[in-house]
């Protein structure tokens, strides 16, 4: 157990290799509670949401949900988050646990709009079902045939008490993400029947270790690592969730001049040649230049290699030349690739 963003939090419950092994080959089930909701609401609800985040919320409808960012003013990154339509006047964005307080400061000094921003995270429990068999085990639990497009959400019931069953993960498996309110005996109550349920397919509780691996095998951002103030979406990758054509959202212009003067680096994958084990902060070379640092590092136990995230300049990516990363000053043969790094 460590101290993460004010909760204890499991690093591993038996080991991140076999958890991960698990959500990939059968089914996990993480207690991400620490996780922060905060619900916008009012008569302006969309016009704050598109105004603070950078995809396109108009295209949202009750029901749905969008992987975006909020940016500052000079298109460094506040957060990334996903936005919730709940109904038309209100939604609920997730924001990263070490971020919540920041955040909050940041929505309540751009609310212009005189919409309502509650937040709910200490409210909100959060469990995530992950793996191929996640469907069965949640359907089981719930009572209900689930058939979700992804980044969907539904309500069920769970002790007489709702239940948000959101098509969602941070994995890139087939999976599911329960929001609800109540007591920890509730919570406790649903954790122990997923449990129950899952026995079958060989359910394994995970901890952080393994949501760290998980993540990084699909090539997904982790707030303070690969994306933060420093870094604007664009040379982070998330040119995908950054809406140009929106009339406007807050470090839209600086964006906008940071596309037009050209990316000067770029997050970019890379798998280490031979035995590694990559961490953040290592230098990656090209020949006796630096040009670039390691973000995100870690051995696959899919794929029994190293591989991490970094920002490399795009000056060094045109010209095609060898990358190393250097450990401890030994120099290890990187090569660029592409994410997923599995495909799934």
């Amino acid at each position: 157990m460590v101290e993460f963003a004010g909760y204890s939090m499991p690093i591993q419950y038996e080991s991140i290799i076999a958890e991960h092994k698990a959500v990939r080959s059968s089914v996990g089930m993480f207690d991400v509670s620490h996780m922060g909701e905060v619900i916008i609401e009012g008569e302006h609800a969309l016009d704050f949401v598109q105004k603070i985040t950078t995809n396109d919320a108009s295209t949202l409808f009750p029901g749905r949900i969008q992987y975006s960012a909020m940016c500052y003013d000079d298109g460094g990154i506040v957060d990334d988050l996903l936005v919730y339509k709940l109904d038309p006047k209100k939604f609920m964005l997730v924001i990263n646990a070490s971020n919540i307080e920041k955040d909050l400061e940041w929505m309540r000094a751009h609310n212009t709009e005189g919409v309502t921003i509650n937040d709910k995270s200490d409210e909100y429990s959060l469990i995530a079902i992950q793996g191929p068999y996640s469907q069965k085990v949640v359907e089981a639990v719930f009572g209900i045939s689930l058939d979700i497009e992804y980044y969907h959400f539904i309500y069920g019931k769970f002790h007489s008490e709702e239940v948000m069953i959101s098509r969602t993960g941070y994995t890139g498996e087939h999976g599911y993400e329960l929001y609800f309110k109540g007591d920890e005996d509730f919570a406790c109550a649903l954790w122990e029947e997923l449990t129950k349920e899952g026995k079958e397919y060989l359910l394994k509780p995970c901890g952080l270790g393994a949501r760290d691996s998980l993540r990084l095998e699909m090539g997904f951002c982790l707030y303070g690592n690969d994306i933060d103030q420093t870094t604007n979406p664009l040379e982070a990758g998330l040119g995908w969730i950054t809406k140009m054509k929106k009339e406007s959202f807050i470090g839209k212009e600086a964006i906008a001049r940071a596309k037009e003067e050209g990316i000067k680096r770029k997050l970019t994958p890379l798998l280490c040649i031979g035995k590694s084990f990559p961490r953040p902060g290592y230098e990656v070379m090209s020949g006796d230049k630096t040009v670039g640092k390691l973000t995100s590092g870690t051995v696959s136990p899919i794929l029994e290699q190293g591989i991490c995230l970094a920002y490399i300049s795009t000056e060094s990516l045109a010209s095609g030349e060898p990358l190393e990363m250097v450990v401890r000053g030994n120099r290890i043969p990187v090569e660029v690739t592409k994410a997923p790094f599995i495909k799934k």
